[in-house]
């Protein structure tokens, strides 16, 4: 079921394999990496978006938010003189929560997969946003209306209807793995592997695809359309590489994941960080991450800028 995972039978053996468990991320890495508080940097979208425009990180324009259940009649207004957007919770996690329009007329929306709902479902889902229902430890939240990403035509034999993205993992500054997350129509149009989006392994140095995986299991086509997902190279890489690494220049996280999609006209953009990415990305590599994160720490260079650790990144590839 799980690929090359499935070689390893003991604990002991998915350690030497250098495959990071969920115990390990939370109390080795992120316990010892991240300080509590610097989280609500990338916890907020509103926040993270804030700080990335102050430092010149590209990101999907914010249309408008809604603090408050009394704000939520104002929705309409706020879309006024746009006919495709993403509503999504500030504190959302694993894409929960975001609906993505791609048409509106006459108080009708059509959704990512083809779908109409109402100006009253839109109404409920904002309530849902602001009451927790998506956020992070069911607190009240706020909803945020950003423009829709017109992804690249690079991705669109790969994807289903939604916007595809690339997650990058990011150690004391240093991209050390990368994926693709593509939309399918089981996903809904979402790029988020738990509700059934493609994962496809980066190399790191190169963009180039290495592995696919669906629910855990190796693919090497895409589901919906049939393309060869190993024919796969992300363009502007040295570009998506230096948004991961200015993301730890941006909030002093030491392990934090970065999502980041790719635009037809404005290139990459950053869509979230992540400061407990999760562990997904080592199956679509088929490589484990407790030895690139033991590599950077005994190997590579200190007090580097966000230029000169991605330029070490391309030129020194990792032994495992």
């Amino acid at each position: 079921m799980f690929g090359w995972l499935s070689k390893f039978c003991t604990p002991q053996q998915l350690r030497t394999a250098g495959v990071m468990g969920m115990n390990y991320r939370n109390f080795d890495v992120i316990g010892k990496c991240n300080q509590r508080r610097l989280y609500p940097l990338v916890d907020d979208k509103v926040k993270t978006k804030t700080l990335a425009n102050n430092i010149g990180i590209n990101t999907p324009k914010l249309i408008g938010k809604i603090e408050c259940q009394y704000e939520v009649k104002n929705i309409l207004n706020i879309i006024s003189g746009y006919r495709e957007f993403v509503i999504k919770p500030a504190q959302g996690s694993g894409g929960k929560g975001v609906l993505v329009i791609t048409d509106y007329k006459d108080e009708l929306f059509t959704t990512a997969s083809g779908r109409q709902i109402t100006y009253s479902e839109v109404y409920q889902h904002i309530s849902n946003i602001l009451s927790g229902l998506y956020s992070l430890g069911g607190k009240y939240d706020t909803a945020i209306i950003e423009e829709l990403v017109h992804f690249s035509n690079v991705f669109k034999e790969y994807s289903y209807q939604g916007v595809p993205d690339v997650r990058l993992i990011i150690f004391n500054g240093f991209p050390i793995m990368a994926m693709t997350r593509l939309p399918t129509k089981a996903s809904g149009g979402r790029a988020n592997l738990h509700q059934g989006a493609v994962g496809v392994g980066l190399d790191i140095q190169t963009g180039r695809a290495l592995h696919g995986v669906l629910r855990n299991i190796p693919v090497t086509v895409q589901p919906d359309t049939g393309a060869d997902l190993m024919q796969i190279q992300v363009p502007f890489w040295k570009e998506h590489l230096k948004i991961g690494a200015l993301a730890y220049d941006m909030t002093g996280l030491g392990y934090l994941g970065a999502d980041i999609v790719l635009d037809a006209t404005k290139g990459p953009m950053m869509l979230e960080l992540n400061a407990r990415p999760g562990l997904a990305i080592q199956i679509a590599n088929g490589i484990g991450l407790r030895h690139r994160i033991k590599e950077v720490e005994k190997y590579y260079p200190s007090n580097l800028n966000a230029d000169e650790r991605v330029e070490y990144v391309l030129t020194h590839k990792y032994a495992k």
